[in-house]
């Protein structure tokens, strides 16, 4: 299952780097994809991920998921 989330606050590489580690470690992710430029966030999984969890990763990294792009 693939989701794509709108996210703020990213700028450069260090911010991709940033939310990649903290929604990787969610159970089930398979896969990410980060674009600070776009400021979009692509997450791969096993099974559907609560958008509040994935928005809990997002914050953890000083990142804002403003929804599903």
């Amino acid at each position: 299952m693939s989701v794509t989330y709108s996210v703020s606050g990213m700028s450069c590489g260090h911010c991709e780097s940033a939310v990649s580690k903290e929604v990787s470690a969610l159970p089930g992710v398979t896969g990410i994809e980060v674009d600070a430029k776009s400021g979009l966030l692509t997450v791969v999984s096993e099974t559907p991920l609560d958008d509040d969890t994935v928005r809990a990763a997002v914050d953890e990294a000083g990142y804002e998921l403003v929804g599903r792009a």
